[in-house]
């Protein structure tokens, strides 16, 4: 067996179609954020009603990172995939014909419960099919496929919601789903002949047990985490569900203006996805000093926009702010490029797992202060966006208290990976500690 997967235009195609799925998949989860104004009318909501649908959406997404973290390594990615592209269309197709806010709500969660599945299914692929130093290449791209969905959310379902309205946008937007289950099911391999993971045992005691603890005990695991935390929830935040309102009721801007600089964030964040990649995929030192400058330069444009006299920034500094938060998800795959070569192969998926839980557990959170922030001042944006600052600082204490511990740790596997006769970015087995 090679020490690595060879790639090529097998791996390319393979690769392709989870990266497919996935595409979807965020599709359906920001389809909300273009709708945000026409969702409180539908269903009769106020502010925090109306941040429930993103914060369940994510509570469910973020509390099934773990589980289905550990059923890839256990099932395989194949299967994980397809339940998750079963259940984000069933999911999608309910909330076009909720005719309430309750069914509306449990579409959302169901929708969120498929969305989970995706993303750590398509890393796995990436590192089951590609060598290891193209890991933080393939994972950028991911990201940058995903921000494409997002692209297609503002540039077309926004214009058929308002043309056609709830109905036939968003069951219509359904069928891509089906449209990505064919080749999933009839092509989709989990890893190249030769390349099999080691087996895990049938009825072996304490599997999910020993892959969380395993995984968690890895300093680097934390890292990622708390990187992917720090990055990944002011763009989130803005794309999601916040950025339109914010833009038409505090900065007074038309709807249509409104969706360019929503696009723009998307394509910022393509385009700094393939930089971030290429970066780090050759100089790995590189990793720290892009997520903090990232976390940095975003809380300065915040804090730039929000503090600016009269409450209303001047075009160009809101183009700039959206250009900045074109960064946070590239910066926030930086996570899983410290996860992945804290762990050994059989941990990937359950790696990955946790630390993808990071960021969305801080955009359920700025989400939520958001929207209950708004409804007690008043809609006092500049109050309710303070926030932000709020959820990064705790993060940037965390990821500073863990960088020194988990690079020293990933320094120490690089004798035993390099003796192994694997790349310099392939996982060694150290003990955890």
């Amino acid at each position: 067996m090679n020490a690595e997967p060879p790639g090529g235009r097998g791996a390319v195609a393979v690769w392709g179609i989870g990266v497919a799925v996935y595409f979807v998949a965020v599709i359906f989860r920001t389809s909300l954020g273009v709708a945000g104004l026409e969702a409180a009318d539908r269903f009769h909501v106020n502010a925090s009603a109306l941040s429930v649908f993103s914060l369940l959406q994510l509570l469910v997404y973020a509390g099934m990172q773990v589980p289905v973290g550990l059923m890839v390594d256990r099932l395989g990615t194949k299967k994980v995939l397809t339940l998750g592209a079963v259940l984000f269309t069933a999911g999608q197709v309910g909330f076009a014909l909720s005719p309430s806010y309750g069914m509306a709500l449990a579409a959302r969660a169901l929708l969120g419960c498929g969305d989970a599945m995706t993303f750590i299914s398509v890393l796995r692929l990436g590192t089951r099919w590609f060598p290891a130093r193209r890991g933080p290449l393939m994972a950028q791209l991911a990201g940058l496929v995903g921000m494409a969905g997002n692209l297609v959310s503002t540039l077309v379902l926004a214009p058929v919601l308002h043309g056609l309205g709830w109905v036939p946008a968003f069951a219509g937007s359904a069928v891509a789903g089906l449209i990505v289950l064919v080749p999933l099911v009839l092509f989709l391999r989990d890893h190249p002949e030769g390349h099999e993971p080691p087996p895990v045992p049938r009825g072996a005691g304490g599997f999910v047990r020993r892959q969380i603890r395993d995984s968690w005990h890895e300093p680097g695991t934390r890292l990622g985490l708390w990187v992917h935390f720090t990055t990944q929830f002011p763009a989130m935040v803005f794309l999601l569900l916040w950025g339109m309102p914010f833009l038409v009721e505090a900065q007074g801007l038309p709807r249509t203006t409104a969706g360019g600089l929503l696009t723009l964030v998307v394509a910022a964040n393509m385009g700094f996805g393939l930089v971030y990649g290429q970066l780090i995929g050759r100089r790995p030192a590189a990793r720290l000093p892009l997520a903090l400058g990232t976390v940095g330069v975003t809380a300065l444009l915040w804090a730039s926009v929000l503090a600016y006299p009269g409450g209303r920034a001047p075009m160009w500094l809101l183009v700039t702010l959206c250009v900045v938060l074109g960064t946070c998800g590239p910066a926030s795959m930086i996570g899983f490029d410290f996860a992945r070569p804290a762990n050994p192969a059989e941990r990937q998926g359950t790696a990955s797992g946790i630390t993808n839980m990071g960021g969305f557990l801080a955009s359920m959170t700025t989400l939520l202060a958001v929207g209950v922030l708004l409804d007690a001042t008043g809609d006092d944006y500049r109050t309710a966006f303070s926030s932000v600052f709020v959820v990064e600082l705790l993060g940037l204490t965390q990821v500073l208290r863990l960088a020194p511990r988990a690079l020293a740790r990933e320094r120490e596997a690089l004798p035993a990976t390099a003796a192994a006769g694997s790349g310099p970015r392939q996982a060694a087995r150290p003990a955890p500690r």
